[in-house]
């Protein structure tokens, strides 16, 4: 293990960046009105559009093309093509203010790109062509039951859906459905989905990333409890779990909470406290960035008093940017 190196800390003097999304080798902070800073940590000012102070997060489409911009604990979203506004969003507004709204932008296996939100009920998960507005699939439960959505990210290449919520116990949970079949029997988006329940039926997850089309990685927080052998994962640990195999690739012990965390090829990159990279293969700790203080936020829901965090892996896999409290900060992964 070792200290990371700092590529280029930029402090923004004019405000927090809310958002961060790679333009080629440019950032870009939508909630921000779309400032810019080159990879010289020059930022280009122009004239931009700000956004209603509602509205502090956002999430782009694989494309580029579709932005959402919307508010973390809120309850409106708004939909943009390029820059332009296209339409408002809404979802549920039962326990709004207590868990992370749940919205993402995906695209299907047949290059479609998707809109995955909650307009009509807290547990009830819609999936809509961003494009034309059509909805392609919704659950469809008669009876609310007690499970909230929040931060859904369909997998590379659009097989799968997780939703990494919380069900009321409260507890922090992972789910996991077959996008394709979803497609054609939206029953699929109902009940408890692919990732085994009993296998984190104890556990709290903190959060959840995709690693690939297949790999979903789960991070277990400060809640766990001893599991078997080969079940679960249990407190302060890191596991893989594997979509086509239908079982958990590699389950590691972690030092501590780990909160969210960003797929990094063969590796995660949690965001809680300060930067810190581990090998999903053998659960190590492989760099650290203790100098780039961040939040201690765990979990989709609850805290109030301070935001998620903010990250963006650059296409190339090379580079992660990350929101501080003072700027940005561009890592170069070992």
């Amino acid at each position: 293990m070792n200290d990371g190196v700092v590529v280029r800390e930029m402090l923004v003097e004019t405000g927090e960046v809310r958002s961060l999304v790679w333009d080629g080798d440019d950032l870009l902070d939508p909630v921000g009105g779309w400032r810019r800073w080159s990879p010289d940590g020059r930022e280009h000012r122009r004239t931009r559009r700000r956004f209603a102070e509602c509205y502090d997060r956002a999430v782009t489409s694989p494309s580029g093309r579709w932005t959402v911009v919307y508010g973390e604990r809120g309850t409106r979203g708004l939909l943009l093509d390029g820059r332009k506004a296209v339409r408002e969003l809404r979802r549920d507004e039962e326990q709004f203010e207590s868990y992370d709204y749940p919205v993402g932008l995906g695209e299907l296996s047949d290059g479609r790109e998707v809109l995955v939100h909650c307009p009509e009920r807290y547990d009830r998960l819609q999936i809509e062509d961003v494009a034309t507005g059509e909805r392609l699939a919704a659950g469809s439960e008669a009876e609310m039951s007690n499970l909230f959505h929040a931060r859904p990210a369909v997998s590379p290449g659009g097989r799968w859906l997780m939703s990494a919520g919380w069900v009321w116990h409260p507890a922090g949970i992972c789910e996991v459905y077959d996008l394709d079949r979803a497609l054609t029997d939206a029953s699929v988006l109902d009940g408890d989905g692919l990732l085994d329940p009993l296998s984190l039926s104890y556990d709290e997850v903190d959060s959840a990333c995709w690693l690939d089309g297949d790999r979903l990685a789960v991070v277990v927080g400060d809640v766990g409890w001893e599991h078997p052998v080969d079940e679960g994962l249990g407190r302060h640990r890191l596991g893989v779990w594997s979509c086509s195999k239908a079982a958990w690739l590699y389950r590691h012990d972690v030092p501590g909470p780990l909160g969210a965390i960003v797929g990094c090829g063969e590796a995660v990159l949690a965001l809680y406290e300060y930067p810190r990279l581990f090998d999903i293969r053998t659960g190590q700790l492989v760099a650290r960035w203790p100098q780039l203080p961040m939040y201690r936020r765990q979990g989709s829901y609850g805290v109030t008093h301070m935001p998620s965090s903010v990250a963006a892996v650059h296409p190339d896999g090379t580079r992660v940017a990350i929101a501080l409290e003072s700027g940005i900060a561009v890592i170069r992964l070992p």
